[in-house]
């Protein structure tokens, strides 16, 4: 064999070991750690979260940011504090494969001066380590700030909540005296409700109606907000059940009820819904799909999706019979079928057989969400917008404390109440791939920004706040209120060591 030959066969197998040692020597020089960034939440030691975060932006030493993972095992994140030889904290960093890391830690006790070590390699990356001076206190520790207004400031809440401002603008006041007998008389018959009284940052509670778990959800975010931040005095119902209540006009004598959902035709006072709340409160404990976790499986890239619209859930509304229905004519456009009847159970034979549940994480193999209500507004919508696929929301008289912030084309895809164009709009999406991809990555955007924990701590208090601002009579413990216990935690004990600040804003 001449050499040219033997060259020409040779060749593609020098140029594919060359190719890779050059793309080995480039994946161990890119990364840059002096100008990766680093910031976040969790580096600040007065805002106190169930599960603490930041965030890691991997930086090349040409100054730009990666956009694709560098490998999740790049960066190593290790907590420590000078004064306690083992540390009971829970450390994850989540590769979100977009350049970015997000990292979360889970306290089970506090700790004096906590340092954050953040490493790539042996180096130490951006201004690691991060001390956080003082008591750091974990989530179960009850040590609240007396001041509201610097609590609010080092949480960097935003000035205002526009569902809050809207909620809050249809009551000039609220009498605590006279809601405490009207509303157990209008609606506790035939509702099951809470009547809840704050005082001196004391929560206490009475029941009313027959359903009433859901307590469990409401008593778990008080105690909470209230280890944190000194409450208002106030006094409230909340509504346990899924349906809005209040039903009566603006001109009429209407009632507040706090409900996890409103519609366009009641005027309750919407909340973050129990399940957000508890994916925050849980995050890193109970639950394992929360606004952190999904970050971290979104699924394949975007060119790599499947080009199909996916749904799964149960037959909570007629409309999502439609939509199995839908996809049982256009398989190639809609992949959608039921875990579980309860509602239409006649109609099983017509719209099963049932399919196994996915994971939710899997759903992100698809590029296109389907968003359709249920019983009331279908409370995934938070984490299908964490995602990196588009959502098709169907318009809906239902709505969460955040859906007056979404915009239709630029969050997400609207999609007609009886589901008329969703073909159309699946069709839109395969023929505008990049706008398709820019809506989603816009609503992910959105999610992290609006849905995570601190977020959501923020919207409570100052609904809490504006709520109480309106009372003109003081609220009381009433007779058949308890008091809701704070959790003990004898193995690790928390002592406040914060002082009465003086209120310096």
């Amino acid at each position: 064999m001449s050499l040219r030959v033997f060259s020409f066969f040779l060749l593609p197998f020098f140029l594919e070991v060359f190719s890779h040692d050059l793309a080995e020597a480039q994946a161990g020089s890119v990364l840059s750690a002096s100008k990766t960034l680093v910031w976040g939440p969790g580096l600040e030691t007065n805002i106190v979260l169930p599960a603490r975060f930041f965030y890691i932006q991997s930086v090349d030493s040409s100054g730009k940011n990666l956009t694709t993972s560098p490998g999740e095992k790049t960066f190593e994140v290790k907590i420590t504090s000078p004064v306690e030889p083992f540390t009971r904290i829970w450390v994850q960093v989540l590769d979100r494969r977009d350049g970015s890391f997000l990292v979360r830690y889970r306290m089970y006790a506090t700790y004096m001066d906590l340092h954050i070590h953040i490493s790539l390699k042996s180096d130490h990356v951006a201004k690691s380590p991060y001390i956080l001076k003082g008591p750091v206190y974990h989530e179960g520790c009850h040590c609240p700030q007396p001041s509201g207004p610097l609590w609010e400031a080092r949480m960097h809440c935003p000035q205002s909540f526009a569902q809050i401002d809207r909620d809050m603008s249809l009551y000039a006041t609220v009498d605590p005296d006279l809601i405490a007998q009207e509303i157990p008389q209008r609606f506790g018959q035939r509702q099951s409700l809470c009547h809840y009284t704050i005082k001196d940052n004391q929560v206490y509670v009475k029941t009313l109606g027959e359903h009433v778990g859901f307590r469990i959800f409401m008593d778990a975010i008080l105690l909470s907000l209230s280890r944190k931040v000194r409450l208002p005095d106030m006094e409230f119902f909340v509504n346990l059940g899924d349906w809005p209540l209040e039903k009566r006009k603006p001109t009429e004598k209407i009632h507040p009820i706090f409900s996890w959902c409103g519609s366009n035709n009641t005027r309750d006072i919407v909340m973050p819904t129990y399940d957000l709340t508890e994916s925050v409160l849980e995050t890193m404990g109970r639950v394992s799909l929360d606004m952190m976790s999904v970050q971290a499986n979104t699924g394949p890239p975007w060119p790599e999706k499947n080009a199909t619209a996916f749904w799964r859930g149960r037959d909570s509304r007629q409309e999502r019979l439609e939509l199995v229905k839908l996809s049982r004519s256009h398989p190639d456009f809609i992949d959608a079928a039921f875990t579980n009847f309860f509602f239409f159970k006649h109609d099983e034979s017509l719209y099963g057989p049932l399919v196994k549940h996915v994971s939710f994480f899997d759903f992100f193999k698809y590029k296109y969400q389907i968003n359709i209500d249920g019983t009331v507004a279908a409370y995934r919508l938070p984490y299908l917008l964490a995602g990196d696929s588009v959502v098709l929301k169907q318009d809906s008289g239902y709505y969460e404390h955040f859906y007056n912030e979404l915009r239709p084309w630029e969050h997400y895809i609207p999609v007609r109440a009886d589901l008329g164009d969703l073909l159309e709009k699946i069709q839109w999406a395969r023929d505008h791939d990049e706008e398709a991809k820019k809506i989603a990555l816009s609503g992910q955007r959105f999610a992290r920004t609006h849905l995570t924990g601190d977020a959501i701590f923020c919207y409570y208090y100052k609904l809490f706040k504006e709520y109480a601002k309106l009372q003109v009579t003081e609220p009381k413990v009433r007779t058949g209120m308890e008091l809701v216990e704070q959790p003990t935690d004898d193995l690790f004990p928390c002592s406040c060591h914060r002082l009465r600040e003086k209120d310096e804003l």
